[in-house]
Protein backbone atom coordinates (compact mmCIF):
# COMPACT_ATOMS: atom_id res chain seq x y z
CA UNK A 1 0.00 0.00 0.00
CA UNK A 2 1.04 3.53 -1.05
CA UNK A 3 1.99 5.79 2.32
CA UNK A 4 -1.02 7.37 3.80
CA UNK A 5 -1.15 10.70 4.02
CA UNK A 6 -4.23 11.46 5.76
CA UNK A 7 -5.25 9.04 8.29
CA UNK A 8 -8.32 9.07 10.66
CA UNK A 9 -9.18 6.28 12.50
CA UNK A 10 -12.56 5.76 14.73
CA UNK A 11 -12.86 10.11 15.24
CA UNK A 12 -15.68 11.43 16.52
CA UNK A 13 -16.97 15.37 16.80
CA UNK A 14 -19.31 17.26 18.85
CA UNK A 15 -20.54 20.26 17.95
CA UNK A 16 -21.87 21.56 21.14
CA UNK A 17 -23.60 19.02 22.88
CA UNK A 18 -24.70 17.18 19.23
CA UNK A 19 -22.53 14.33 18.04
CA UNK A 20 -21.70 15.46 14.08
CA UNK A 21 -19.03 12.59 13.59
CA UNK A 22 -19.59 9.23 15.22
CA UNK A 23 -16.30 7.03 15.04
CA UNK A 24 -15.46 7.45 11.23
CA UNK A 25 -12.70 5.94 9.17
CA UNK A 26 -11.51 7.85 6.68
CA UNK A 27 -7.88 7.44 4.49
CA UNK A 28 -6.42 9.63 1.63
CA UNK A 29 -3.09 7.81 0.37
CA UNK A 30 -0.61 9.88 -1.43
CA UNK A 31 -1.98 10.42 -5.07
CA UNK A 32 -5.49 9.82 -4.33
CA UNK A 33 -8.11 12.01 -4.99
CA UNK A 34 -10.94 11.31 -2.62
CA UNK A 35 -14.63 12.71 -2.20
CA UNK A 36 -16.16 13.17 0.80
CA UNK A 37 -20.33 13.32 -0.31
CA UNK A 38 -23.04 13.04 1.66
CA UNK A 39 -26.54 15.39 2.40
CA UNK A 40 -26.32 18.73 4.54
CA UNK A 41 -25.46 18.14 8.05
CA UNK A 42 -23.89 14.48 7.44
CA UNK A 43 -20.34 15.85 8.59
CA UNK A 44 -18.37 16.51 5.70
CA UNK A 45 -17.31 19.80 6.52
CA UNK A 46 -16.90 19.04 10.02
CA UNK A 47 -14.75 15.59 8.91
CA UNK A 48 -12.01 17.93 7.18
CA UNK A 49 -12.03 20.33 9.91
CA UNK A 50 -10.86 17.98 12.32
CA UNK A 51 -8.17 16.95 10.32
CA UNK A 52 -7.07 20.35 10.04
CA UNK A 53 -7.51 21.08 13.73
CA UNK A 54 -10.17 23.36 13.56
CA UNK A 55 -13.06 21.29 15.49
CA UNK A 56 -11.64 19.31 18.30
CA UNK A 57 -12.17 15.44 18.33
CA UNK A 58 -13.62 13.74 21.29
CA UNK A 59 -12.37 10.22 20.40
CA UNK A 60 -10.36 8.73 17.91
CA UNK A 61 -6.65 9.50 16.07
CA UNK A 62 -5.67 11.80 13.29
CA UNK A 63 -2.55 11.29 11.62
CA UNK A 64 -0.89 13.77 9.02
CA UNK A 65 1.75 12.38 6.95
CA UNK A 66 2.25 9.28 9.30
CA UNK A 67 2.75 12.15 11.89
CA UNK A 68 -0.35 12.51 14.87
CA UNK A 69 -1.62 15.66 14.13
CA UNK A 70 -1.97 16.94 17.27
CA UNK A 71 2.31 17.46 16.64
CA UNK A 72 2.33 18.20 13.14
CA UNK A 73 3.97 20.90 12.53
CA UNK A 74 4.85 21.11 8.16
CA UNK A 75 1.90 22.69 7.39
CA UNK A 76 3.47 24.32 4.24
CA UNK A 77 3.03 20.28 2.78
CA UNK A 78 -1.06 21.02 3.11
CA UNK A 79 -3.08 23.38 1.19
CA UNK A 80 -6.46 24.17 2.34
CA UNK A 81 -9.54 25.64 0.51
CA UNK A 82 -12.73 26.78 2.67
CA UNK A 83 -15.99 26.52 1.74
CA UNK A 84 -16.59 29.92 -0.75
CA UNK A 85 -16.25 33.11 0.73
CA UNK A 86 -14.97 36.52 -0.29
CA UNK A 87 -11.37 36.25 -0.65
CA UNK A 88 -10.21 39.16 1.05
CA UNK A 89 -12.50 39.03 3.64
CA UNK A 90 -13.76 42.36 2.97
CA UNK A 91 -10.47 43.99 3.16
CA UNK A 92 -9.37 45.63 -0.13
CA UNK A 93 -6.54 43.51 -1.48
CA UNK A 94 -5.59 42.81 -5.23
CA UNK A 95 -5.45 38.89 -6.50
CA UNK A 96 -1.65 38.70 -6.03
CA UNK A 97 -1.29 39.67 -2.80
CA UNK A 98 -3.84 37.36 -1.44
CA UNK A 99 -2.43 34.68 -3.19
CA UNK A 100 1.28 35.37 -1.94
CA UNK A 101 -0.33 35.07 1.86
CA UNK A 102 -0.65 31.55 0.68
CA UNK A 103 2.85 31.84 0.30
CA UNK A 104 4.34 32.83 3.84
CA UNK A 105 4.80 29.42 5.15
CA UNK A 106 7.39 28.65 2.50
CA UNK A 107 8.71 32.12 2.82
CA UNK A 108 12.18 32.57 4.78
CA UNK A 109 11.57 35.20 7.90
CA UNK A 110 8.36 36.02 6.27
CA UNK A 111 9.79 37.57 3.19
CA UNK A 112 8.76 36.82 -0.65
CA UNK A 113 11.79 35.61 -2.56
CA UNK A 114 12.30 35.64 -6.76
CA UNK A 115 11.37 32.10 -6.27
CA UNK A 116 8.12 32.75 -4.23
CA UNK A 117 7.03 35.26 -6.66
CA UNK A 118 7.88 32.70 -9.43
CA UNK A 119 5.37 29.97 -7.30
CA UNK A 120 2.57 33.04 -6.86
CA UNK A 121 2.89 34.35 -10.73
CA UNK A 122 2.49 29.94 -11.66
CA UNK A 123 -0.44 29.71 -9.11
CA UNK A 124 -2.59 32.94 -10.47
CA UNK A 125 -1.87 31.33 -14.37
CA UNK A 126 -2.68 28.02 -13.33
CA UNK A 127 -6.16 29.52 -12.33
CA UNK A 128 -6.68 31.04 -15.25
CA UNK A 129 -6.72 35.05 -13.64
CA UNK A 130 -3.22 36.03 -15.13
CA UNK A 131 -5.20 39.25 -16.77
CA UNK A 132 -6.57 40.04 -13.03
CA UNK A 133 -3.33 39.31 -10.75
CA UNK A 134 -3.47 43.20 -10.31
CA UNK A 135 -7.30 43.72 -9.65
CA UNK A 136 -9.28 44.31 -7.04
CA UNK A 137 -10.55 40.85 -5.18
CA UNK A 138 -13.16 43.29 -4.90
CA UNK A 139 -14.11 43.21 -8.49
CA UNK A 140 -14.39 39.84 -8.88
CA UNK A 141 -17.03 37.38 -9.10
CA UNK A 142 -17.60 35.01 -6.78
CA UNK A 143 -16.30 32.01 -9.38
CA UNK A 144 -13.30 34.52 -9.51
CA UNK A 145 -13.21 34.46 -5.57
CA UNK A 146 -13.11 30.97 -5.20
CA UNK A 147 -10.26 30.76 -7.90
CA UNK A 148 -8.05 32.91 -6.01
CA UNK A 149 -8.76 31.03 -2.84
CA UNK A 150 -7.71 27.66 -4.95
CA UNK A 151 -4.48 29.88 -6.05
CA UNK A 152 -3.73 31.11 -2.85
CA UNK A 153 -3.45 27.05 -1.21
CA UNK A 154 -1.36 26.42 -4.59
CA UNK A 155 1.38 28.82 -3.73
CA UNK A 156 2.63 27.54 -1.48
CA UNK A 157 3.27 24.00 -3.76
CA UNK A 158 1.53 21.62 -0.93
CA UNK A 159 1.40 17.75 -1.44
CA UNK A 160 -1.95 17.70 0.08
CA UNK A 161 -4.94 19.63 -1.06
CA UNK A 162 -8.38 20.05 1.20
CA UNK A 163 -11.00 21.93 -0.36
CA UNK A 164 -14.04 21.94 1.33
CA UNK A 165 -17.08 22.31 -1.50
CA UNK A 166 -14.97 23.95 -4.29
CA UNK A 167 -17.27 24.00 -7.33
CA UNK A 168 -20.70 25.21 -4.77
CA UNK A 169 -22.05 27.89 -6.85
CA UNK A 170 -19.21 28.67 -9.25
CA UNK A 171 -20.07 29.03 -12.60
CA UNK A 172 -19.72 26.57 -15.14
CA UNK A 173 -16.46 28.61 -16.64
CA UNK A 174 -14.98 28.46 -13.86
CA UNK A 175 -16.00 24.98 -12.54
CA UNK A 176 -14.09 23.85 -15.82
CA UNK A 177 -10.82 25.99 -15.31
CA UNK A 178 -10.98 24.01 -11.29
CA UNK A 179 -11.03 21.45 -13.01
CA UNK A 180 -8.25 21.85 -14.85
CA UNK A 181 -6.57 23.38 -12.08
CA UNK A 182 -7.17 20.24 -10.19
CA UNK A 183 -5.69 17.43 -13.10
CA UNK A 184 -2.80 19.20 -12.97
CA UNK A 185 -2.04 18.76 -9.65
CA UNK A 186 -3.52 15.32 -9.45
CA UNK A 187 -0.71 14.93 -12.40
CA UNK A 188 1.86 15.93 -10.47
CA UNK A 189 1.61 13.41 -7.72
CA UNK A 190 -1.01 15.99 -5.59
CA UNK A 191 -3.33 14.12 -2.90
CA UNK A 192 -6.75 15.29 -2.26
CA UNK A 193 -9.27 15.20 -0.11
CA UNK A 194 -12.40 17.31 -1.10
CA UNK A 195 -15.71 17.93 -0.28
CA UNK A 196 -18.64 17.87 -2.94
CA UNK A 197 -22.66 17.96 -2.93
CA UNK A 198 -22.36 16.25 -6.40
CA UNK A 199 -19.19 15.14 -8.44
CA UNK A 200 -19.66 17.35 -11.38
CA UNK A 201 -16.72 17.97 -13.71
CA UNK A 202 -14.01 16.54 -10.94
CA UNK A 203 -16.04 12.91 -11.67
CA UNK A 204 -12.95 11.54 -13.92
CA UNK A 205 -10.58 12.46 -11.20
CA UNK A 206 -11.94 10.85 -8.49
CA UNK A 207 -10.25 7.36 -7.13
CA UNK A 208 -12.54 7.18 -4.34
CA UNK A 209 -15.90 8.19 -2.60
CA UNK A 210 -16.94 8.14 1.34
CA UNK A 211 -19.95 8.67 1.85
CA UNK A 212 -21.17 10.18 5.33
CA UNK A 213 -25.05 10.43 7.10
CA UNK A 214 -25.42 11.04 10.27
CA UNK A 215 -21.96 11.34 10.90
CA UNK A 216 -21.52 7.94 9.77
CA UNK A 217 -19.47 6.28 6.89
CA UNK A 218 -21.97 4.19 4.97
CA UNK A 219 -19.98 3.62 1.78
CA UNK A 220 -16.20 3.62 0.80
CA UNK A 221 -15.45 2.81 -2.36
CA UNK A 222 -15.89 3.82 -5.74
CA UNK A 223 -18.07 6.70 -6.53
CA UNK A 224 -21.59 5.78 -6.81
CA UNK A 225 -22.07 6.92 -10.49
CA UNK A 226 -19.20 4.40 -11.32
CA UNK A 227 -21.16 1.76 -9.72
CA UNK A 228 -22.51 0.61 -12.71
CA UNK A 229 -25.87 -1.92 -12.08
CA UNK A 230 -25.42 -1.90 -8.01
CA UNK A 231 -26.15 1.93 -8.75
CA UNK A 232 -29.64 1.37 -9.59
CA UNK A 233 -32.11 4.18 -8.06
CA UNK A 234 -32.47 3.60 -4.71
CA UNK A 235 -29.90 0.29 -4.21
CA UNK A 236 -28.27 1.12 -0.42
CA UNK A 237 -24.74 1.05 -0.52
CA UNK A 238 -23.38 0.29 3.44
CA UNK A 239 -20.28 0.30 4.56
CA UNK A 240 -19.25 -3.28 6.10
CA UNK A 241 -17.43 -1.22 9.10
CA UNK A 242 -20.75 1.56 9.59
CA UNK A 243 -22.28 1.84 13.24
CA UNK A 244 -25.90 -0.04 13.38
CA UNK A 245 -27.60 2.57 14.14
CA UNK A 246 -26.64 4.15 10.38
CA UNK A 247 -29.21 4.68 7.97
CA UNK A 248 -28.02 3.32 4.49
CA UNK A 249 -27.32 5.54 2.00
CA UNK A 250 -29.29 6.08 -0.90
CA UNK A 251 -27.33 7.38 -4.07
CA UNK A 252 -30.27 8.70 -5.79
CA UNK A 253 -30.40 10.88 -2.56
CA UNK A 254 -26.37 12.49 -3.16
CA UNK A 255 -26.94 15.69 -5.14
Amino acid sequence: MSEAVISLRGVRAELGSRPVLRGIDLTVSRGEVVALLGANGSGKSTAIRTVIGQVPVSAGEIELFGTPRRRFRDWARVGYVPQRTTAAGGVPATVTEIVSSGRLSRARFGILRKADHEAVRRAIDLVGLADRAKDSVNALSGGQHQRVLIARALAAEPELLIMDEPMAGVDLASQEVLASTLREQVAQGTSVLLVLHELGPLEPLINRAVVLRDGCVTHDGPPPQALGQHALPGHDHVHPHAAHDAEPIRTGLLS
